[in-house]
């Protein structure tokens, strides 16, 4: 009895309880949402992830995924610009049924705001049968820039390796 005789004491009764279970409902939410704000996803680890939704969007044959990581200012092999390179994967999607992309260990060299991720990409279209009709292997490096927290494809040259 005494123990609750301290607690009504000691957080008051009435609008003193209401009071503070406003109080710890509020801090709640505050080291929550602060707790959220520290846990945001790191760079590179965001910058990997739109190198495997590109991946992804290349084997699902959307172009859209291209669309949406290719900077506007894109530059590739031989003065590639960011158009060139849609109508290219565009001609691809239409030329191949299937596509298959796979990368192999992607390294990231990161600086404030700009990075580079090199990989071997090993590409492969068909008609949908059960061996492609094309094949090929890449070494690949790619240039990226860091906009309002999204990569943007800034860069990208790719040697064929077989």
């Amino acid at each position: 009895m005494a123990a609750t005789t301290a607690w009504a004491i000691g957080m008051g009764q009435g609008m003193g309880t209401t009071n503070w279970f406003v109080r710890c409902s509020v801090t709640l939410v505050l080291l929550v949402v602060a707790a959220s704000g520290c846990s945001r996803t790191p760079p590179e680890q965001r910058l990997r992830q739109t190198v495997e939704s590109l991946q992804q969007g290349i084997e699902q044959r959307d172009a859209s995924v291209l669309d949406a990581v290719l900077a506007e200012d894109f530059i590739g092999p031989d003065a590639l610009d960011r158009d060139g390179a849609g109508r290219i994967a565009r001609l691809m999607f239409l030329r191949h049924r299937q596509i298959g992309m796979k990368l192999g260990p992607v390294s990231v060299e990161l600086l404030p705001g700009h990075a580079t991720a090199r990989f071997t990409a090993a590409l492969t279209g068909g008609s949908g049968e059960m061996l492609p009709e094309a094949a090929q292997i890449y070494e690949v490096e790619t240039g990226w820039r860091e906009e309002d927290g999204e990569w943007r494809l800034t860069s990208a040259t790719w040697v064929p390796k077989l």
